[in-house]
């Protein structure tokens, strides 16, 4: 039997503290190997991802010791939630640990497009001295409209209030009296009018079913001419051939892509054109934000096997008693 068994790269003090008080098998590229992952959850009793595990109906009915699942980050795409709930697993995830990492990216984005800081370092470093061509825009006094505006969008608008930002947000789950949106004095608006609105669109969603491809040809054309557009949250809530078409249009002034629909992505159109910023899905990789996801993470899965409740689940917070397969004679 495995106490705590590890799909993926991770490791840290707070790992080592796993190690020492529990039998835990970590392999960093298991979720690369399906089979073998399907073997090894069936003797776990806790399982930590991060989001490259498919953690679905078929693996969770397998592992029929395990109690917690921890997902070292806030998305919960590759873990079926709904059926780990009724299986009777808690999942534990980390909600605000990187926020303010992504955050923090999220402006270095817009201020990389805005002052066209890549293709002016490049070129530099060719041997040009190109001041003209490299003529960009200030933030100060610009509308950044956030799509999403929870923990991260609300950071990430707390922090281009310091650039003199006016801010506008769509989240279809606040109201308008909501506090932290009073704190950045954003103007709760619907998404049609946030797109016309605003120079600079930063998402911040999740994927869900209701969010998958939101942004779309339609929704690109309807931007406000020349806006700026960023994405450190879920690469499906994009369609990639449509902001092509938007940025070729020059609808779409500029596009900064943490995150892709499909990743490792193909080469496509987007690696080509010189107004597009692309980052290997790395918001959330700070020192700072990854100790903090592995210590959350650890810390939960650890109270859960100590028969304690988890700090952060996102379905129950103790596992309930799971049926055992009968095993006929």
């Amino acid at each position: 039997m495995i106490d705590i068994l590890i799909s993926e790269n991770i490791h840290g003090a707070q790992v080592d503290a796993l190690v020492s008080r529990f039998k835990v098998v970590i392999q960093s590229d298991l979720w690369k190997d399906p089979a073998l992952l399907a073997e090894k959850v069936k003797n776990c009793r806790a399982w930590i991802v991060r989001n490259q595990t498919p953690v679905n109906a078929t693996l969770i009915d397998a592992a029929q010791e395990l109690l917690v699942i921890g997902r070292a980050g806030v998305g919960l795409d590759n873990v079926d939630v709904q059926h780990a709930e009724r299986a009777g697993i808690v999942v534990a995830y980390t909600p605000d640990q990187n926020a303010i990492s992504v955050a923090e990216i999220a402006m270095g984005m817009m201020l990389s497009l805005a002052r066209f800081l890549p293709a002016a370092d490049a070129d530099t470093k060719k041997g040009n001295w190109s001041r003209q061509r490299f003529l960009g825009t200030e933030l100060y006094g610009k509308t950044l409209g956030i799509i999403g505006a929870g923990k991260i969008g609300y950071l990430t608008a707390r922090r281009a209030m310091a650039f003199g930002m006016k801010v506008v947000a769509y989240d279809p789950f606040l109201s308008e009296d909501n506090i932290l949106l009073s704190e950045v004095q954003a103007e709760l608006v619907e998404l049609e009018e946030l797109l016309a609105r605003a120079d600079v669109v930063s998402c911040h969603l999740p994927a869900t079913p209701q969010t998958a491809g939101l942004l779309n040809r339609a929704r690109f054309m309807a931007m406000k001419p020349g806006a700026l557009f960023i994405n450190t949250s879920r690469g499906k809530v994009v369609v990639e051939e449509d902001l092509v078409q938007a940025l070729k249009a020059g609808v779409v002034g500029g596009a900064a892509l943490d995150v892709r629909s499909k990743e490792p992505p193909q080469m496509s159109e987007l690696e080509a054109l010189p107004n597009v910023l692309l980052t290997p899905h790395i918001a959330a990789f700070t020192r700072e934000a990854q100790d903090r996801v592995t210590a959350a993470v650890c810390n939960d899965v650890a109270r859960v096997l100590d028969g304690k409740p988890a700090l952060n689940a996102v379905n129950r917070a103790m596992p309930k008693p799971r049926p055992r397969p009968r095993v006929t004679p």
